[in-house]
């Protein structure tokens, strides 16, 4: 069995939006997200900039002050993105609602999970002993805690499946609720991911393995395809969609914003941080999205790169683009949107889905905020700091993880 899967809902809770609407236009606007940390002292801390959420107020998404309370920050930012896609979505698995709660699932995960719980109870283990770790520790911190919450509050009895691959953990997570959804296991899935890791022990760990920027003004500090690049920074959020079968949001009169049509998942098998500078394995992901898609060279196509703005990513990256498409590469309409929001981490590739969602709907192309010298060897079109319109057929997004994960999801304009 071999069935279409569309998209019907789109959330996020990013640094530049707390809607997928003002998110959107932000990224077109080349607003950029980026700033001093607020949320914790930094006087100890090698980099001082992050792409921090703001403004957030939990009981806009429905969500009661002693959940918010107890639960860890990720958490919390990924239900209140779901609870914005399946408002969307329309869908609903309550009595006499449109799904079937058994064919309703969740594919949510984080990179890291509760990172700022964890650093609490062990000093707390630490400093006070034992007795003084919170009973609610283990269901606050592990990483399928956000995709469990969300099933508990949506109904939702059907595959649940958190995945964790570093930076591709939701584009893995939308890559097998696509292919979930496809072979006949459900009729609709809440996928995505989210992350809030700016905290001390995450900013030291990732600038102490070289891979933070350094920059001290934070609005040139996310460089993606930059030649004064100096590594990604951090930032903090969530997004999810709804996927659903097609004949099943068109019975329920669903609006549905583009097709999901193709998924790329190989590994690098190379090292534990640095990418496989060939750029083979990458592409490998990419093309099998591409010809699960159907892709030709009559597509209109964008590409939404993972750009960390990280001397080796960038580099391989592109050479993953020409191996995958050839001379295609060279017309290819690519942007990351990194410059922007800074690095989500897990909830990254999810971000960048509903990007490439929201490109193919208005066929705009988001610019890479930032790119005012391009470095020589990252020569594709990789649309500097102006939007442009373009009528585009498909789009990709990809996403590169620490371990080298490499997942790619393939999107086309729905036409109905």
């Amino acid at each position: 069995m071999s069935r279409r899967v569309v998209v019907t809902g789109t959330g996020v809770i990013t640094p530049v939006g707390n809607d997928v609407e003002t998110y959107w236009k932000n990224l077109l606007g080349g607003v950029c997200g980026i700033d001093f940390i607020r949320s914790i002292p930094t006087d100890d801390l090698p980099v001082k900039i992050a792409g921090e959420v703001k403004d957030f107020v939990p009981a806009d998404y429905g969500i009661e002050t002693p959940f918010a309370r107890k639960q860890d920050k990720f958490t919390v930012y990924a239900v209140a993105a779901a609870w914005q896609a399946v408002n969307e979505s329309g869908i609903d698995s309550s009595d006499g609602g449109n799904v079937d709660p058994f064919r309703f699932g969740v594919y949510v995960g984080s990179g890291i999970g509760g990172f700022s719980t964890q650093v609490r109870e062990t000093e707390k283990i630490i400093k006070e002993g034992a007795k003084w770790v919170s009973p609610l520790f283990i269901p606050t911190m592990i990483a399928n805690i956000a995709a469990g919450n969300i099933a508990i509050r949506n109904n939702a009895c059907g595959p649940c499946l958190p995945v964790v691959t570093a930076c591709a953990t939701s584009t893995h997570a939308i890559g097998e609720a696509y292919r979930a959804i496809k072979h006949g296991y459900a009729d609709a899935i809440i996928a995505g991911g989210a992350e809030a890791a700016v905290i001390p022990l995450g900013i030291a760990g990732f600038a102490n393995a070289k891979a933070l920027s350094r920059a001290e003004d934070p609005k040139y500090a996310s460089l993606p395809f930059n030649r004064n690049r100096g590594g990604f920074v951090m930032a903090e959020g969530a997004a999810m969609l709804v996927l659903e079968e097609y004949e099943h949001a068109v019975a329920r009169g669903a609006n549905i914003i583009a097709e999901v049509c193709g998924y790329g998942n190989t590994c690098d098998a190379h090292h534990v941080t640095a990418p496989r500078p060939d750029g083979v394995t990458q592409s490998a992901a990419i093309r099998q999205a591409l010809d699960e898609a159907g892709y030709t060279s009559d597509d209109v196509l964008y590409i939404n790169a993972h750009g960390t703005g990280t001397a080796l990513n960038d580099v391989s990256e592109t050479s993953a683009f020409k191996l995958a498409l050839g001379e295609d590469a060279y017309k290819a309409h690519i942007s990351s949107i990194k410059g922007s929001t800074g690095h989500m981490l897990g909830a990254a590739g999810a971000a960048e889905a509903v990007a490439a969602v929201m490109a193919l709907r208005d066929g705009i192309v988001p610019p890479t905020v930032n790119l005012d010298e391009a470095d020589p060897e990252c020569d594709l079109d990789y649309t500097p700091n102006t939007p442009v319109e373009a009528p585009l057929t498909i789009a990709i997004s990809d996403s590169l993880g620490f371990g080298g994960h490499n997942g790619c999801v393939a999107f086309r304009k729905y036409n109905g």
